[in-house]
């Protein structure tokens, strides 16, 4: 485990790419190939986007229901598990979930040693409502040897909770599978709103976050990629990726950082300072 006091320097890849509606099989062996390219490149600690294993558009619930997987036993998580534990590596990934006759939202945690920890979606975005459950699992932070691992999925962005969830129980770093969909006013000029909220709560919790976007249109829903990754302070170090190009986003992360420098000086920590009162 990462002992207080240790620097440990952690290479973090996001995964940009481009899943297909339905092409389960397609998309886990593309995943598996992107992983042995972001492995091959000293990548040690990966995120995948969100529903990368079904694509995201589904027709209704029934053909989302018969592309889900139960989680930890289905053949996706079985395929990346392999993987992990042949290159010595941990993954962040987004999958459909099936967990009797209800579906999920879900990202897992999956580490050399197999599977660690499932997140299940909490802040459903729009159409998701009617074919998944609101996530009932928390926001687990699993501590590895590369650091404390918090993660969320996409929407769950948006709410100033998730960060601080993660963050008080010691994350180093939020890994967040993703499928970001254009905001209405959006400045072509500026950077996606989504990277401005990761920046923000970056800083506001002293975390670093890997976010790993999708890319293309699926059944008419474009989809904006900007894959990115930020340090504890707040400001992008690999990223942010293109619009619309399958690619690979790397930095260099020391995971210390998001401990030490969450004290800003003598006197403001930015989690003790809270007014919890």
């Amino acid at each position: 485990m990462t002992a207080e006091g240790v620097e440990k320097i952690v290479r973090v890849a996001c995964v940009q790419m481009e899943p297909e509606i339905s092409a389960t099989e397609k998309n886990v062996a593309v995943s598996v190939g992107r992983i042995k390219e972001a492995a091959a490149a000293g990548a040690q600690l990966i995120v995948l986007p969100e529903l990368c294993n079904t694509g995201y558009v589904f027709r209704d619930r029934d053909e989302a229901m018969a592309l889900a997987e139960p989680v930890p036993s289905g053949p996706t998580c079985d395929a990346w598990s392999a993987i992990a534990a042949k290159l010595s590596l941990h993954l962040v990934a987004g999958i459909s979930e099936r967990d009797g006759e209800d579906l999920f939202n879900s990202a897992v945690v999956i580490g050399p040693d197999g599977y660690l920890a499932t997140y299940r979606k909490v802040h459903l975005w729009d159409k998701e409502n009617l074919i998944f459950k609101p996530g009932n699992l928390g926001f687990p932070v699993v501590d590895t040897p590369v650091g404390k691992i918090g993660t969320f999925i996409c929407y769950d962005t948006w709410f100033a909770e998730s960060y601080r969830l993660c963050a008080v129980q010691g994350a180093d770093i939020i890994c967040l599978p993703t499928n970001w969909v254009p905001i209405p006013g959006q400045d072509p000029s500026r950077e996606a709103m989504a990277n401005i909220l990761c920046m923000a709560s970056a800083h506001t919790n002293g975390v670093f976050v890997a976010a790993a976007d999708r890319v293309g249109e699926e059944r008419g829903q474009p989809f904006i990629g900007q894959s990115l990754i930020v340090n504890h302070t707040g400001w992008p170090i690999g990223g942010p990726a293109t619009y619309d190009e399958e690619e690979i986003i790397y930095a260099d992360c020391n995971l210390h950082d998001a401990r030490r420098h969450r004290v800003w000086n003598e006197y403001n920590r930015v989690l003790h300072d809270r007014r919890i009162d």
